[in-house]
C-alpha cells in the first residue's frame, strides 16, 4: 500500500471529481473537509497548502501540492495508467486533456462568476446582470463542448468512464447546466447520466449529492 494522499474538499463541491478519480485509481486517500462555506472546517490547514483556499487541493505522498481540478485529474491519469482516466493512445489522450482543460477554463470558470459575482464586479448593483450573463455563457460553453467532443457510446473513456467523463459529470451539476443539456444536447446529457450510474463512481456521487 502506498502513502496516503490528502484531499481537501467538501460535499457537493468540485472535489467530488478528484475523489471519484482516486477511487477509480484504487488510491489510498483521506478527505479533509475545508471550504469557505463550511463552518468549522479546516480552512487554516487548507490555507497553508493553498493560499487561495480553493478546493479541490491534493497533497501527494511526497508532500507536494496539486491544485486545479484538471491538473489533478491529468496527474492521476498519467501516474495510474491502468485506471482508464486517460487513454493510452497519444492522440486520444491529447483530446481528453483538451476536454478536461476546456471544462476547467470555460465551464468551471463561469460557475465561479455565477457563485461569486462580487469578486468580479465592483458595482454591487450590476452583480445580477453579471451573474445572468455568466450563466448564459456557461450554457453556451457546454453547447460548444458537446459539439466539439460529441457524446460517444458509452463514455469518452471508452468502455469505462475516464477523467473527462468524471469532470463533465461533476461540473455539469451546477447553474442549470444539466437541464440545459437535456433540452438542447440530449446525447451528452445521457452520457453524463451513464457516468452518474457507473457502479464504481455512483457511491462517490451519492456521498456528495445524497438523494
Amino acid at each position: 500500500m502506498g502513502a496516503v494522499l490528502t484531499l481537501y474538499g467538501a460535499a457537493g463541491s468540485g472535489s467530488a471529481a478528484v475523489e471519484a478519480a482516486l477511487v477509480q485509481c484504487g488510491a489510498d486517500y483521506r478527505v479533509v473537509t475545508a471550504a469557505t462555506w463550511e463552518a468549522g472546517s479546516a480552512l487554516d490547514e487548507l490555507r497553508r497548502v493553498n493560499p487561495l483556499q480553493q478546493i479541490p487541493t491534493l497533497v501527494l505522498a511526497d508532500g507536494s501540492v496539486l491544485t486545479e481540478s484538471a491538473a489533478i485529474l491529468i496527474h492521476l491519469g498519467l501516474t495510474h495508467p491502468a485506471s482508464n482516466l486517460l487513454p493510452s493512445d497519444p492522440a486520444a489522450r491529447a483530446q481528453a486533456i483538451r476536454g478536461l482543460v476546456f471544462i476547467a477554463a470555460n465551464c468551471y470558470a463561469a460557475i465561479g462568476v455565477i457563485d461569486y459575482p462580487e469578486r468580479w464586479c465592483a458595482d454591487a448593483g450590476a452583480t445580477e446582470s453579471l451573474r445572468s450573463g455568466a450563466r448564459a455563457r456557461l450554457h453556451h460553453c457546454w453547447d460548444v463542448f458537446a459539439d466539439t467532443f460529441g457524446a460517444p457510446q458509452p463514455f469518452f473513456g471508452g468502455a469505462a468512464p475516464g477523467a473527462q467523463d468524471i469532470h463533465a459529470a461533476v461540473v455539469s451539476r451546477w447553474s442549470g447546466a444539466r437541464a440545459h443539456l437535456k433540452r438542447v444536447r440530449p446525447a451528452l446529457h445521457a452520457l453524463i447520466e451513464r457516468v452518474d450510474a457507473h457502479p464504481v463512481l455512483a457511491p462517490v456521487f451519492a456521498r456528495h449529492w445524497p438523494g
